[in-house]
């Protein structure tokens, strides 16, 4: 029996992920289902840190792998049991047929072992590798690069404080590839030579461009650009990127440095483009101006494939328009030649801002097309009856990213799914509800230093309370 057909008794995958941005995993694998053209149910939330699937063929799983950045690896999987005597007498009951194709004398293997939310020592870890002594390996071992590589992990469940002795799962299967996690160390902030204070991490800018579906060729956008990092995750995925942002001082880096040792410096060299270059991604950036999202100055024919973006929640960064609190402005004020004009801003709400961005986008999307965005709310308050919708848009995912106790952020991805009315009235519905987001952020802040100082004022008067007690007990 051929490698090739000896494969198909092996026809299920496990997807084991990374233990950070569990809300994630979920979107992501479906968005990358989904440029696959790769139609499988899967589950509504993934906790635990595994999932196996059934898959057509190992190189949709060598596809997933190429994109995803929550995943760690994929295994084709040999076996998987709640014990391991279950798991050794799955594995001994395959016909040595089966098993022997993957191996042969001129090819080389390693065994890993893994354990999840336990520890092992070296002498444990061999161990469990010469508990495999009954496979027909005939091939040397060679640690880096082998030829074949094959995994064993123990599943202890998710709470370290409560380990038991024996794990829940066991699994034992053939490494097919890593995940891309690589590219988050690659695009880190901590190397990338011009960032903000409102920078994306780079692995939740990647989880963006894997939720829009971004493939090579494709033309994304970002209305709110600040510093570029949701357009380089999108130009590594091979698209041409763009965008404007309405901060002059932030395109053309001029604002204070970010970083604190260097922050009495002032920035030299330091720019959108210049990040572009560090990446060697140059080709990849269209450019990026000074504009203001709230007025539709793009031509009508404009189309993207995608629209990526974070906009200002009013917290870190100033939510504003161009305008004037003036009754009597000129629309446009006369500007001697050779001198510069800045125009006056007010405020621009969050609501105002969604319902701008998802009408710009229904016009500006192709069918099919992806918007990507967050939005902040107060995880008491949640409904998502109340999340942003519009006629030409399907919600197809809605993540959450914890940000303290009391407040989140939701990453929400939309399909446009028809062209927009013409001459139609705007069709966004925006809970006016966020309006008071930034309000509520700042006087919940105070609300909790008021609660700390009356806090701290009562333990201080019960000590006092305590000590006159002492004293007049040792008198």
């Amino acid at each position: 029996m051929s490698t090739s057909e000896a494969k198909r008794n092996f026809d299920k995958y496990l997807f084991w992920f990374a233990n950070e941005h569990v809300d994630f995993r979920v979107g992501e694998l479906k968005a990358i289902l989904s440029l696959l053209d790769v139609d499988i149910p899967l589950p509504d939330s993934i906790i635990e840190p595994f999932l196996i699937l059934e898959l057509p063929s190992e190189s949709i799983a060598l596809d997933i792998a190429k994109r995803s950045v929550t995943l760690k690896c994929i295994l084709e999987l040999w076996a998987e049991a709640t014990n391991v005597q279950t798991l050794h007498s799955i594995l001994k009951s395959y016909p040595q047929h089966v098993i022997k194709s993957y191996f042969a004398p001129d090819k080389s293997f390693k065994i890993k072992v893994e354990m999840f939310c336990n520890s092992q020592t070296e002498q444990e870890k061999l161990e469990k590798i010469e508990s495999f002594h009954y496979l027909p390996i005939e091939g040397r071992v060679k640690l880096k690069n082998p030829d074949l590589s094959l995994q064993y992990i123990e599943y202890f469940g998710l709470d370290p404080n409560t380990i038991p002795e024996e794990p829940f799962r066991v699994f034992f299967g053939r490494k097919l590839a890593d995940g891309r996690r690589d590219i988050i160390t690659q695009l880190s902030l901590k190397s990338r030579k011009f960032i903000g204070n409102t920078s994306m991490d780079a692995q939740l800018s990647l989880i963006m461009a894997n939720q829009g579906r971004v493939m090579p060729g494709d033309l994304v956008f970002d209305p709110f650009v600040g510093s570029g990092s949701l357009l380089i995750s999108a130009a590594y995925f091979g698209a041409y990127v763009f965008g404007c942002d309405i901060d002059f001082m932030m395109l053309h880096g001029k604002t204070r440095p970010t970083r604190k040792q260097v922050r009495h410096i002032p920035r030299q060299n330091e720019s959108v483009c210049v990040n572009f270059e560090q990446y060697g991604l140059r080709s990849r950036y269209i450019d990026v101006l000074v504009a203001d999202s709230s007025v539709p100055f793009w031509r009508s024919g404009l189309l993207l494939d995608a629209i990526i973006t974070d906009p200002p929640y009013g917290i870190r960064e100033a939510t504003e328009k161009v305008g004037t609190t003036k009754p009597c402005a000129r629309s446009s004020p006369e500007v001697p030649d050779g001198s510069f004009h800045y125009p006056s801003k007010v405020d621009y709400s969050l609501p105002d801002i969604l319902t701008d961005l998802m009408d710009f986008s229904a016009r500006h999307l192709r069918v099919g097309g992806r918007l990507v965005y967050w939005i902040p709310v107060f995880r008491s308050e949640y409904c998502e009856d109340d999340l942003p919708k519009h006629s030409c848009f399907s919600l197809i995912s809605n993540s959450e990213q914890v940000l303290s106790a009391h407040t989140s952020r939701r990453l929400l991805t939309y399909e446009k799914s028809r062209q927009p009315e013409t001459n139609a009235p705007k069709e966004s519905v925006v809970s006016r509800e966020s309006v008071s987001f930034r309000d509520k952020f700042f006087n919940h802040a105070e609300e909790t230093r008021q609660m700390k100082r009356k806090k701290k004022m009562e333990n201080y008067q019960n000590y006092q309370i305590k000590l006159a007690m002492k004293e007049k007990q040792d008198r």
